[in-house]
């Protein structure tokens, strides 16, 4: 059984205002996620296809706050829930938050494709 922990995870990356420490189990990704900055989806979704993010999520958040905005609804998620983010989401979170996510490695491949392709649009140099 394939199994990992914040301080065993392969792959660490430091995204400045978040830290991820993931672990691909099977099919699935697993990420132990530190907010360090207040920090907001939302605006680098709208630059993807859908608007939001496609790939469902499952995790356990230990602390801070999540807002996850869906179109139809808002959900806060608080120290000691077990979640789960449907297709169609945007999270933000505030610093200070941690928690670990269980995510299909595919989806999530595809969707951070996107979203890096999208940050690169918007810090190219604009054309004259």
């Amino acid at each position: 059984m394939p199994k990992t922990s914040k301080s065993s995870a392969t792959q660490v990356v430091d995204y400045g205002s978040a830290e991820d420490r993931t672990e691909f189990m099977d099919d699935y990704t697993c990420s132990f996620t530190t907010i360090k900055e207040d920090s907001d989806l939302a605006p680098i979704l709208k630059n993807l296809p859908s608007g939001d993010c496609q790939c469902p999520h499952w995790g356990y958040l230990f602390s801070g706050t999540m807002t996850v905005n869906y179109e139809d609804r808002v959900e806060v998620i608080e120290p000691g829930d077990a979640f789960y983010m449907s297709p169609g989401h945007a999270p933000a979170a505030v610093a200070g938050t941690e928690f670990v996510m269980f995510s299909p490695s595919e989806g999530l491949r595809i969707t951070e494709q996107a979203i890096a392709t999208a940050m690169q649009a918007m810090h190219a140099p604009s054309g004259g």
